[in-house]
């Protein structure tokens, strides 16, 4: 049986894919390789705060979005604008901050409040121009981890601007051509043209109710308390990483988003066999086994045990963080499913990311001595806490395996 097309939906979902792989190459361009710049450069002190920038500017886009992009404008020239200006701020950021951290912070904040936004905007611009989203948008955002990759490979492995500005100019440039791009994608009439902005929409207090039910409770407070030592990870690994010696990290980082496509290909396979409470214990139990690598890497100095650490990315992010939103569609009615997807994403990628970076950049402060970091201890902390939550979860945490059964049905 043929797959249902919008006519001329070939040649729309190659722009469609176009936009994906620009929007994470930009991301990746300089995320991965901002903390060993940082550290290269005199500001190892604000690492933490480069890596909580992205939490905040999460918790404000839904405000953005509800408030004037939904409403007022189209969405490929919302796109285009946050991108074009997103992109300035990166190119001037180099030359801008050097020799101040708090101006680079500054600018970086700026940035990404600009680029947030648009994580929404291209899913929005996408779902609206597919006959079959649940077929066709999977085809379509898998090139945004291929843009991820391919930024990893072209700062460290290409350019080895790990520690350079370069990294900053090479996505500048790319959000900067995004912008100009966008310009040109299908035209997207703003969703909610002519709607009352409700700020009871915008911050998903209708989902609140489904915090009534002890196992979605479970869940969230979950969510939540892990995603303080996973941000552990986004903040450190890379400069971890290159402490033990190693060349181009955030290129050997790279694996990581190649195992996640490998694993978000055999999801359907392991969700008939585990359901949504073994899906996310093993999601859980990933990370646990990560930080248990790092740490013996850090006494031991075997790289191999680094990159599992790293290779074990596929599990870590698709069986938690896209497990939780499947669940979240699963008992959320469609009437809400919308504000319960944006209400995970808040305390989960927003405020439990944002309270992450920061105690992970106290806890490397503290084991810090002039230029050693002792990174046994600082991984240790994370490994022993995702074990600890992912126990009270495991006890905790009830649901029907029927519904996971019919979910993956």
């Amino acid at each position: 049986m043929s797959e249902p097309q919008q006519p001329g939906y070939a040649g729309t979902g190659a722009r469609l894919s176009a936009m994906m792989f620009l929007q994470f190459f930009v991301w990746g361009g300089w995320y991965v390789t901002v903390g060993n710049y940082m550290n290269e450069n005199g500001m190892s002190n604000m690492i933490a705060w480069a890596y909580s920038l992205c939490p905040i500017a999460a918790i404000i886009s839904p405000f953005f979005l509800g408030m004037v992009a939904d409403r007022f404008f189209a969405t490929e020239r919302v796109l285009a604008v946050m991108h074009i200006l997103g992109g300035i701020a990166l190119l001037a950021a180099p030359a801008l901050g050097h020799g101040s951290p708090t101006v680079f912070i500054v600018i970086l904040l700026v940035h990404t409040l600009c680029y947030m936004p648009t994580l929404g905007l291209t899913n929005t611009l996408a779902f609206h121009h597919m006959s079959d989203p649940e077929r066709q948008f999977p085809r379509v955002r898998v090139w945004g981890t291929i843009g991820w990759i391919v930024a990893n490979i072209v700062v460290s492995k290409l350019l080895h601007g790990d520690t350079l500005p370069v990294q900053f100019y090479v996505a500048g440039g790319a959000a900067v051509a995004l912008g100009l791009y966008s310009f040109s994608l299908p035209h997207t009439p703003a969703p909610a043209a002519g709607q009352k902005a409700k700020v009871r929409d915008i911050l998903g207090m209708d989902s609140l109710g489904l915090l009534r039910r002890p196992e979605f409770a479970v869940f969230i407070l979950s969510s939540f308390l892990i995603c303080i030592p996973l941000a552990f990870y986004y903040s450190f690994a890379p400069v971890f990483v290159k402490s033990v010696g190693v060349a181009d990290p955030a290129f050997n980082m790279s694996f990581g988003q190649m195992s996640e496509i490998f694993f978000m290909l055999v999801m359907p396979f392991c969700f008939r066999r585990l359901g949504v409470k073994w899906m996310l214990l093993v999601g859980m139990f990933a990370w646990v086994a990560r930080y248990g690598l790092f740490a013996g890497a850090a006494t031991t100095g075997i790289f191999p045990l680094i990159m599992i650490g790293i290779i074990l990315h596929g599990i870590c992010y698709d069986f938690f963080f896209v497990t939780g939103q499947i669940y979240v569609d699963q008992v959320a009615s469609v009437n809400i499913r919308g504000q319960a997807q944006g209400f995970l994403v808040l305390v989960t990628q927003g405020i439990g990311m944002l309270i992450g970076a920061q105690v992970a950049g106290k806890i490397v402060a503290a084991n810090t001595s002039g230029d050693t970091v002792r990174w046994l201890s600082v991984w240790l902390i994370p490994c022993v806490a995702a074990g600890v939550i992912m126990l009270i979860f495991a006890a905790l945490f009830r649901t029907q395996r029927r519904e996971a059964e019919a979910s993956a049905a």
